[in-house]
């Protein structure tokens, strides 16, 4: 496969949008400088829309060998929600077109743990040889009678976990220090409700840790208000360091990828590419874009080797269709 680079213009050009509604093919245009980006969608075999299971939430995708791999939360049907679900993962060798369930990857924590109700919405990071899995996590509702997961904008507060192994298909141990990154506690803070959604990467010998954060301060209106924040550690297994303000708005669901020097991101809400060279201040390159992946994971070279640039343009996405959650390809494309 020709592979395309998501090449950027110059920043501040205004772009317009022109959309398409079919199931496949593609799905957004942008026009930039007498440039068209495109989205591009397929459907999948292995992990696509399937009548026992809904998958969604997915991770970035890494090569090991001739292999893809990548890691997801699955729920049994008809439950939609991540917060009912455990991780799995699946491998293919034609780039991501056809897909083998392998098995859970993470199951629940022990009763009681800050993991013991849900695991959802892995991500992944190669280092010394050693496959590190973040993941987020939810328990049942504190105080609830019933010992269940209430899912409200109160207490229901989540932490980011990380699982360990020496191979992609596992098995993933949990690490002493579990969860490596918890919510703020200062009410008012951006991430005092929520942590979620890691996405990795290794920028002058740190790890960045990406993640979306929401406000206890904002109640039931929080979701609409999510933030992008980062932390910083030394190692993969942490201790995590955050960065205390937010560094992008309106960034519901995390994607980010090293462009050049720099770290881009895709932001959900504001149907926007940003860019930030030091990897914190980010400005636009994109905007008003159309169609967007949902939940989306991209092929990163960079997560095995953070030498290597994120140049390729494909990844795996979620689709929510006659309620059914799914997985499906995308490609970005330059005309």
């Amino acid at each position: 496969m020709k592979v395309i680079k998501l090449l950027f213009v110059l920043m501040g050009i205004v772009c317009t949008s022109e959309s398409a509604n079919a199931q496949d093919g593609e799905r957004g245009t942008v026009k930039a400088n007498g440039r068209n980006l495109k989205f591009k969608y397929s459907e999948i075999i292995g992990i696509g829309s399937d009548s026992l299971y809904n998958r969604r939430d997915n991770s970035d995708i890494i090569k090991v060998g001739d292999t893809y791999y990548i890691w997801y939360t699955r729920m049994d049907s008809p439950v939609t929600s991540g917060y009912w679900g455990t991780i799995w993962y699946a491998t293919s060798s034609d780039e991501g077109f056809t897909w083998k369930e392998q098995g859970m990857a993470l199951g629940l924590g022990e009763q009681g743990a800050f993991d013991s109700h849900s695991v959802f919405t892995p991500n992944i990071l190669v280092q010394n040889g050693k496959y590190y899995l973040y993941y987020t996590a939810v328990k049942p509702t504190e105080g609830n009678v019933n010992n269940e997961f209430e899912g409200n904008s109160m207490n229901d507060f989540t932490a980011i976990g990380l699982a360990v192994s020496d191979s992609p298909n596992g098995p993933f141990v949990r690490v002493e220090h579990n969860p490596v990154l918890t919510v703020s506690d200062v009410t008012k803070d951006f991430d005092s409700y929520r942590v979620d959604d890691a996405s990795l990467l290794v920028r002058e010998d740190k790890v960045w840790l990406y993640y979306k954060g929401r406000s206890m301060s904002h109640g039931k209106n929080g979701p609409k208000l999510t933030q992008m924040g980062v932390a910083f550690a030394d190692r993969p297994e942490g201790p995590f360091v955050k960065n205390r303000e937010p560094i992008l708005d309106k960034s519901h669901e995390v994607l980010i990828w090293t462009e050049n020097e720099g770290v881009a991101s895709l932001a959900s809400f504001s149907q926007s590419v940003y860019l930030a060279a030091d990897g914190l201040n980010f400005s636009p390159l994109y905007q008003d874009l159309v169609n967007i992946p949902k939940a989306p994971g991209l092929y990163r070279p960079s997560l095995i080797n953070s030498s290597e640039r994120d140049t390729e343009n494909w990844g795996i996405a979620m689709v929510q269709k006659n309620k059914k959650t799914y997985l499906l390809r995308f490609e970005m494309k330059q005309d």
